[in-house]
């Protein structure tokens, strides 16, 4: 009989997350809202398509598969970014061209000797699209995907068509415009750091305001024929859990939704190679400050409170991460919270630690620490050297306060124009 329950039981579990998988979720992604109207803009293409993992539908499948399925899409190349299409590449590694073994489509790396696709690439496709889950800053490499897509189909007259997603940070804008001796592959177009628009937002942005200059942000703007499918039931005051969609993890570092409101709190001072540990190689990625050479977890994490930052509370903490920053060393610093994301001002976190530090240990200041070496790649993320040489004088954010946002609201009225969602 105890066998008989606990089987029924089971099914009762197993039936109750079919309906949950299955029932319609808030809001459809650009995808399935492709999917609902037959794949029309797809019919009578060659199709090559740029993905990851994070591309799929409400029901985890993903959109190489929907696309391969469907009788009326000629699905013809695959493009991996960083990561791979499948998700199977480690941070940083090169992608090589292979071949797709679960569709028997072939896979062009557009992460390892080329980041743009060559013209042989796209020799065979007539458009190509792109969907990858974003995670609404500026430094993320899908955007610089994106962009360089964009400007290779621009100059073989080929279609890009975009399946838009939800942007996790809203509508927020934060931090200055890229400026012309920081353009990289982590800050390649003049936008904030923090930039509030959905991918196919962005994208008719950087080709309808010339954007698309390639990696250098010196050649000559082009303009690609554009297609964005956009979602329904989306607004830039939504909640990603308010969604219904699933979080499927874009780089192994964003592992959940809220990787991404912490990601742009402390990325940009995790460009300071061995500084401190912001809780990548430990169990919460980007959401924490640490080192050995923070003695007094408890005063650190009173002055930080004390600041009164909005929406941001900070706790002590003691770690001994796995891998990366303090691999097998015990560190202690703060892990903090976002209390009210509305109210949050997040990149400025980073900036009033990074103060914090120089009262508190002076001789461990980023710009003097000799571990701390990697000074071109804090500029190229915040986009100029003026954050660094400003910063690095006082550590004071009100020194740098005005200039990281000067550019804010220029560009919410340049980006406005191209909302499609409220």
């Amino acid at each position: 009989m105890k066998k008989i329950l606990l089987f029924a039981y089971s099914c009762l579990i197993a039936v109750a997350c079919c309906a949950q998988s299955n029932s319609a979720p808030a809001v459809m992604t650009g995808i399935e809202v492709l999917r609902e109207s037959g794949f029309k803009q797809l019919e009578g293409k060659r199709i090559g398509l740029v993905t990851n993992p994070s591309g799929i539908d409400h029901n985890l499948v993903s959109t190489i598969d929907i696309l391969h399925a469907a009788p009326n899409v000629n699905l013809v190349a695959l493009y991996g970014p960083e990561h791979g299409v499948r998700g199977d590449i480690h941070a940083g590694a090169k992608v090589d061209d292979y071949i797709d073994p679960a569709t028997g489509v072939k896979v062009y790396s557009i992460y390892g000797a080329s980041r743009k696709p060559t013209p042989e690439m796209l020799a065979d496709v007539d458009a190509v699209v792109y969907d990858i889950q974003d995670n609404g800053s500026r430094s993320f490499t899908f955007i610089s995907t994106l962009g360089l897509v964009m400007q290779a189909c621009a100059e073989q007259g080929k279609e890009v068509i975009v399946l838009d997603r939800p942007n996790p940070l809203g509508g927020k804008v934060e931090g200055n415009i890229v400026e012309e001796d920081c353009y990289s592959f982590v800050s390649m177009f003049e936008i904030p750091y923090i930039y509030g628009l959905s991918v196919g937002e962005l994208a008719t942005l950087l080709n309808e305001e010339g954007l698309l200059k390639g990696e250098k942000g010196k050649d000559a703007p082009v303009k690609c024929k554009l297609t964005v499918v956009p979602m329904k039931g989306w607004n830039r005051s939504m909640p990603f859990g308010a969604t219904g969609l699933p979080w499927v993890l874009p780089s192994p570092h964003i592992p959940q939704i809220e990787s991404c409101y912490y990601y742009p709190a402390s990325g940009i001072l995790g460009e300071f190679q061995g500084f401190m540990s912001i809780g990548v190689g430990y169990t919460l990625p980007f959401q924490l400050f640490c080192a050995e050479w923070i003695d007094k977890p408890e005063e650190f994490c009173a002055r930080l409170n004390a600041l009164n930052l909005p929406g941001v509370g900070f706790r002590p903490i003691y770690i001994n991460p796995f891998y990366a920053v303090g691999a097998g060393k015990q560190l202690q610093g703060v892990q903090f919270y976002f209390t009210d994301f509305a109210k949050a001002h997040l990149t400025e976190v980073q900036f009033y630690v990074m103060q914090v530090v120089a009262e508190m240990y002076p001789d461990h200041t980023p710009f003097e620490n000799p571990q701390a070496k990697n000074f071109r790649s804090f500029d190229i993320v915040t986009g100029s050297k003026h954050i660094r040489e400003a910063f690095g004088k006082r550590y004071r954010f009100e020194d740098i306060k005005d200039y990281w946002y000067k550019d804010v609201e220029p560009f919410k009225k340049t980006s406005a124009k191209y909302y499609l969602y409220e």
